[in-house]
């Protein structure tokens, strides 16, 4: 196999910086960005916890943005946010998933911790994880605003979310990507305007 790293690191930059783009210049979505930065601000200000979960790597960005908002993103003076990362208690976890199911691992926890005008935000790149359909499900009926971080729309993307981030791409690392980015952008937000 002869691979030119080179020429795929240009491509992969290049590809990222298309979606990037993209996303840039969709109203649409930059407007939901700003409406679920604000909400959450004001939720928190008001004395909410944000929950956040994920699979695969999408876990390991619920455990990343949680961390920026629990300790300090930029402003090394500000109060910790309330933030928990779903889904990281093994015990709790392989319990749920034994005893009920394994789409029931973020379900449930929310079902416990959360009280109403607490947020939600699930991350998943397809939108079609049992287990975050579930989460939503679970939000909605406890009173919880729910952001889904997801990629480009299909007719199998939950209907249970407030609001949706929608990347406009299929790729899994690309999604990913552009999940971080809108995340610190999130952070970002919800620190400056709940520490007002």
């Amino acid at each position: 196999m002869n691979l030119n790293l080179n020429e795929l690191l240009s491509r992969r930059l290049t590809e990222t910086a298309r979606l990037m783009d993209q996303v840039r210049t969709d109203p649409a979505l930059l407007a939901a960005t700003v409406d679920a930065a604000a909400r959450t601000a004001a939720a928190i200000k008001a004395g909410a916890t944000l929950f956040i979960c994920g699979n695969g790597g999408s876990a390991g960005e619920a455990t990343h943005l949680s961390g920026e908002l629990i300790g300090p993103f930029l402003d090394k003076t500000r109060r910790p946010i309330p933030a928990v990362a779903l889904g990281f208690d093994t015990s709790a976890l392989t319990a749920v998933a034994n005893d009920f199911s394994f789409a029931e691992i973020f379900a449930r926890p929310l079902a416990g911790l959360a009280r109403p005008g607490d947020v939600l935000w699930a991350l998943s790149t397809s939108g079609r994880s049992p287990n975050i359909r579930r989460v939503l499900e679970t939000a909605a009926e406890h009173g919880v605003l729910s952001v889904l971080l997801t990629g480009a729309p299909h007719d199998e993307l939950p209907t249970q979310a407030d609001i949706l981030l929608s990347i406009p791409s299929r790729e899994t690392p690309r999604i990913q990507e552009l999940h971080l980015v809108l995340g610190h952008f999130l952070c970002e937000a919800v620190e400056a305007l709940s520490s007002r």
